[in-house]
């Protein structure tokens, strides 16, 4: 059985920081791009970071390009996202999700975790 868990979310002070993590199990690991999306209020899901199976290339949205970093332990079948410079824009729910590298596989959705950004 697959499980994808989101942890690290809760309140953010503005310009602080916040880590995501995202465990995984009953997959294999390496063999999965691992992505970040997040879900404003009365908005769909967008994508916000990936980072490939073997950690090798990784992609940021526009807004948070600079303050933010991806990356996976694959000894650890975890992937994290790295939030600094919070601000009230990031309020949102973030959701982890599995992408295998094969396309004719299953991709996975973690619950999703809310991060609140407020002083």
């Amino acid at each position: 059985q697959v499980q994808i868990v989101e942890s690290g979310g809760g309140l953010g002070q503005p310009g602080g920081s916040l880590r995501l993590s995202c465990a995984t199990s009953g997959l294999t690991f390496t063999k999965y791009t691992m992505t970040w999306y997040r879900q404003l209020p009365h908005t769909s899901r967008g994508l916000i970071a990936a980072i490939t199976a073997t950690g090798d290339s990784t992609y940021y949205a526009d807004f948070i390009k600079g303050r933010s970093t991806i990356s996976r332990d694959n000894a650890k079948n975890t992937m994290y996202l790295q939030l600094n410079n919070l601000k009230p824009d990031d309020t949102a729910v973030y959701y982890c999700n599995a992408d295998p590298v094969n396309e004719h596989e299953e991709s996975y959705w973690g619950q999703g975790i809310q991060v609140t950004v407020s002083s």
